[in-house]
């Protein structure tokens, strides 16, 4: 199966649309930058650096592409402009490969013993019970049994809007309504995922960063009262990012990989911003496996990341 096999043309075209705001941004300021030069030279590396931060790549991950750069510059003096889009290609898409787990192919579940527990958490606002209900409705497709557990009971909205998706992709959402213990919620998510043989049980939990301590005692007690049914539960857990906050992204990250054990990324949004160059930064800062983006309000425009179709669609030019 070649690379690109998976990929549809409709998730092609959704991920061409979905990075648009960031590509014509991008482009539009490299092409200001190397304007009236045939070479790549000490000012255009500059701009190109300003580009790259400005695209919220991040300043550490974009020294380290600059640095990548100038190392091809030097051993060809006179590279020109013109080719200053396949340099760079080449060199973010060497660096998502060094940092990134080999691409899944689609939404697909490792086998288990009994049912895989994906425990998602972020802060209110990035767009994590949206994420759960997409992640749900392309797992059914896979014909996947999924339970879903609403275990953000801090916020009526949230409870709700897990139902809301549980009606509307057709699954079970376990409930025990606002202000209830999270970890209840949990423990009743996967009893019932066991007892009806369900191949997933997605638990969503509160995303509240300033009050830290008890976020993580929270998440803490939600892992313990899950391993009395699944001692190796949960299997993954999923960090929610919303990419249309550039750097804000990196700090939440930070602060909820000291608050729990994060195993995977999802980071949303993607097309209402032009800071979608967050990818990039995330995935080399962190060197925890993106999963999924998200780039439109469509349930099939949350997609599995693949590099090298992330590469493509960032790179392309109209």
């Amino acid at each position: 199966m070649g690379i690109f096999d998976f990929f549809t043309k409709e998730k092609k075209e959704s991920l061409d649309k979905g990075l648009e705001k960031t590509k014509d941004s991008f482009f539009s300021k490299l092409s200001k930058a190397v304007v009236g030069k045939s070479k790549v030279d000490e000012d255009v590396l500059d701009e190109l650096e300003e580009i790259l931060i400005g695209s919220d790549v991040g300043v550490d991950t974009t020294l380290k592409i600059i640095d990548r750069i100038e190392k091809r510059v030097a051993a060809d003096k006179y590279l020109g402009t013109d080719e200053l889009d396949r340099i760079l290609r080449e060199e973010v898409a060497k660096l998502l490969a060094e940092n990134q787990s080999v691409d899944v192919a689609d939404f697909s579940i490792p086998s288990v013993p009994g049912p895989f527990v994906i425990m998602v958490v972020g802060v209110n606002g990035v767009g994590k019970t949206t994420t759960i209900g997409k992640l749900a409705a392309q797992l059914l497709k896979k014909n996947k049994q999924v339970v879903l557990g609403a275990a953000d009971t801090f916020r009526a909205a949230a409870v709700d809007q897990l139902k809301l998706w549980g009606q509307r992709v057709g699954v079970p959402v376990i409930s025990h309504g606002m202000n209830t213990d999270p970890s209840a919620v949990a423990y009743d998510a996967v009893k019932q995922a066991v007892e009806m043989r369900a191949d997933v049980v997605i638990i969503d939990t509160a995303g509240r960063l300033h009050t830290k301590v008890n976020l993580m005692n929270e998440l803490t007690k939600i892992k313990r009262v899950i391993q009395k049914f699944i001692p190796e539960a949960p299997h993954e857990v999923l960090l929610v990012l919303d990419g249309s906050t550039g750097q804000n992204a990196m700090i939440q990250a930070r602060e909820f990989m000291r608050a729990t054990e994060v195993t995977a990324l999802a980071i949303t949004k993607l097309d209402g911003t032009a800071k979608g160059g967050v990818v990039i930064g995330i995935s080399d800062q962190f060197k925890i496996p993106v999963k999924y983006i998200g780039v439109g309000e469509k349930i099939d425009d949350l997609q599995v990341f693949n590099k090298a179709e992330f590469v493509d669609s960032l790179f392309k030019r109209n």
